[in-house]
C-alpha cells in the first residue's frame, strides 16, 4: 500500500471561474495548477500532499463544473469530479461570494448532496466585508448550511478552513512509503499522451480527446503494473518557443517542463504517421537539458499499413534526427489499441536503473586512464588536457567529477568521447550522466 492510497482524499469542487485553483495554490503555497482569469482553465485532476495540524491529506483540484451542452468538454469534466467526490474524504464545494449562484451551482449541489460526503461550503472571493454578507445570503438557498467566506487572493479564513478539514478526516492510518519511477508523458500536442496514460492505467483518469491541447494541467497518477510501480506524471503537449500562445498556453509549456524536472524517466511521444518534427528534438532536448532518463515511444503504429517498412523508416530517421540522445531507448507503441506498453514500461524501469547505477572508483578510473591511451586529448592553444583522477558523485543522473589540469582544454569533442567510453563499459542506456571537470594542479594530484 502507498502513502496515496491511505491518505484521505479532501477535493475541491465547484463550477469554471470561481477560484478553485487559487485556493489550491494558497492552500500549497506555491503555483502548482494552473491560475488564469479565463473561465475552465483547470480541465483534469491535479493533486498534491498536504500537512494541517499535524494531519496529512491529498489535496484535488478539479475542473469547473457545467452541463454546457456547447462545451465538447463539458461531459467528460463532469465524469472526472463525480468521480473524484466518490473517493472523497472531504469535499471543499466553492461558490463564488462576487458573482452569486447559477444553475451549475445548483446543479453542483445536487451531485454533493447524493455523494453523500463531509462537505466544506465554501464563499471564495470574499475580499471585503459587502461581498461577504452578499455571497453568504444567497448561499443559504443551496441547502448546504452556512458558507464559510475566504480569499484565497488575500489569505482570509484559509486556516479556519484548514482547521474545518482537519476536523472532519477520518483517522489516520500508517503510510508507507514506496520508491516509484516518476515517469513524465511528454511530447507536442496531439500525439496520444493522454491516450497513452489512460492505455497503461486501464480507466479514464485523464481527459483524452482529439482536440490539440487537451490536457493543460501536468496530472499525477500512481500505479502497480507488472513491470513495475510507477508515479504517471500526464502533461501538456510543448510546442516551441516561438509558437507558444500567452496566458493559458505558456503555463502549460512551463507545466510541462517543470514535470521533466521533477521525473526521473521522460516518456516522448511521438507520431509514428508524421516522424519525428523539430518540435520532437526541441522536447528531447529539455529532457537532456535536465538530464533525466529518456523513453521515445513511437505511437500510432496501428495506422502502418507495411509494418516492417515503416518501422525501418522510423528507425533511420530517429538515428538521424536524435543524434544528440543517441542513449535514448526506443519502443513502437499503439496507445489506442494497447501494444507495446509492457515493453515500454520495462525499458521505463531500466532507464530507472541505470540513472541509479554507481561505478566504483577504480574501475571508473581504469577505464578513463584506458581511454585516454587510446585516444589523446586534442591540443587546444597549443596545451593538452591531462586527467588526474575521477570519481562518482552521485547518481540520479550519474555524475562524474573529473579533475584535471585545466578543464578549458576539455574539447566538447573529447567530453563526448569519454562519455562513450564510460557507456561502452557500464549500462548506462536510457538516462543521460553528466561529467563535470575541475581544476587541480599535479602536486595536488600527488598528494
Amino acid at each position: 500500500m502507498t502513502a496515496s492510497d491511505v491518505l484521505p482524499r479532501v477535493v475541491i469542487v465547484g463550477r469554471p471561474n470561481v477560484g478553485k485553483s487559487s485556493l489550491f495554490n494558497r492552500i500549497l503555497g506555491r503555483r502548482l495548477a494552473i491560475v488564469e482569469d479565463e473561465p475552465g482553465t483547470t480541465r483534469d485532476r491535479v493533486e498534491a500532499d498536504v500537512e494541517w495540524l499535524d494531519r496529512r491529506f491529498r489535496l484535488i483540484d478539479t475542473g469547473g463544473f457545467e452541463t454546457d451542452v456547447e462545451n465538447v468538454y463539458a461531459p467528460l469534466i463532469v465524469g472526472q469530479i463525480q468521480a473524484a467526490i466518490e473517493g472523497a474524504a472531504v469535499v471543499l464545494f466553492c461558490i463564488d461570494a462576487r458573482d452569486g449562484l447559477t444553475a451549475s451551482d445548483y446543479d453542483m449541489a445536487d451531485v454533493v448532496r447524493r455523494a453523500k460526503r463531509p462537505t466544506i461550503l465554501v464563499a471564495t472571493k470574499a475580499d471585503n466585508e459587502s461581498r461577504e454578507v452578499a455571497g453568504m445570503a444567497e448561499a443559504a438557498a443551496l441547502g448546504m448550511g452556512e458558507p464559510l467566506p475566504i480569499s484565497a487572493l488575500h489569505d482570509v479564513n484559509v486556516g479556519i478552513m484548514l482547521d474545518e478539514v482537519a476536523a472532519r478526516l477520518p483517522e489516520a492510518g500508517a503510510i508507507v512509503e514506496s520508491d516509484r519511477v516518476r515517469l513524465a508523458i511528454i511530447g507536442r500536442p496531439n500525439v496520444g499522451k493522454s491516450q497513452l496514460v489512460n492505455a497503461i492505467l486501464g480507466e479514464s483518469r485523464v481527459i483524452v480527446s482529439d482536440v490539440a491541447g487537451t490536457t493543460r494541467d501536468a496530472v499525477d497518477t500512481e500505479i502497480d503494473t507488472p513491470e513495475g510501480k510507477f508515479l504517471l506524471i500526464d502533461t501538456a503537449g510543448i510546442r516551441r518557443p516561438g509558437k507558444q500562445g500567452v496566458g493559458v498556453e505558456r503555463h502549460s509549456v512551463m507545466r510541462s517542463t517543470d514535470a521533466v524536472d521533477r521525473c526521473h524517466v521522460a516518456v516522448l511521444v511521438i507520431d509514428g504517421e508524421a516522424g519525428v518534427t523539430s518540435q520532437d528534438t526541441h522536447i528531447a532536448g529539455i529532457a537532456l537539458k535536465a538530464s533525466r532518463g529518456l523513453v521515445i515511444a513511437v505511437n500510432k503504429i496501428d495506422l502502418w499499413e507495411d509494418a516492417e517498412e515503416r518501422r525501418g523508416w522510423s528507425e533511420r530517421q530517429m538515428r538521424s534526427r536524435m543524434q544528440f540522445v543517441p542513449w535514448a531507448m526506443v519502443s513502437f507503441i499503439s496507445a489506442l489499441e494497447g501494444k507495446g506498453l509492457e515493453n515500454l514500461l520495462e525499458m521505463a524501469v531500466m532507464a530507472r536503473e541505470a540513472r541509479r547505477r554507481r561505478i566504483p572508483t577504480g574501475e571508473l578510473n581504469s577505464v578513463l586512464a584506458r581511454a585516454v591511451r587510446t585516444h589523446m586529448p586534442p591540443l587546444v592553444r597549443n596545451k593538452r588536457f591531462k586527467l588526474f583522477y575521477a570519481t562518482q558523485a552521485s547518481i540520479d543522473p550519474p555524475t562524474f567529477i573529473l579533475f584535471v589540469n585545466d578543464p578549458e582544454l576539455v574539447h566538447f569533442s573529447y567530453r563526448r568521447y569519454l562519455e562513450r567510453a564510460l557507456r561502452e563499459a557500464y549500462d548506462f542506456e536510457g538516462t543521460a550522466i553528466r561529467l563535470v571537470f575541475r581544476a587541480r594542479s599535479e602536486d595536488d594530484a600527488g598528494r
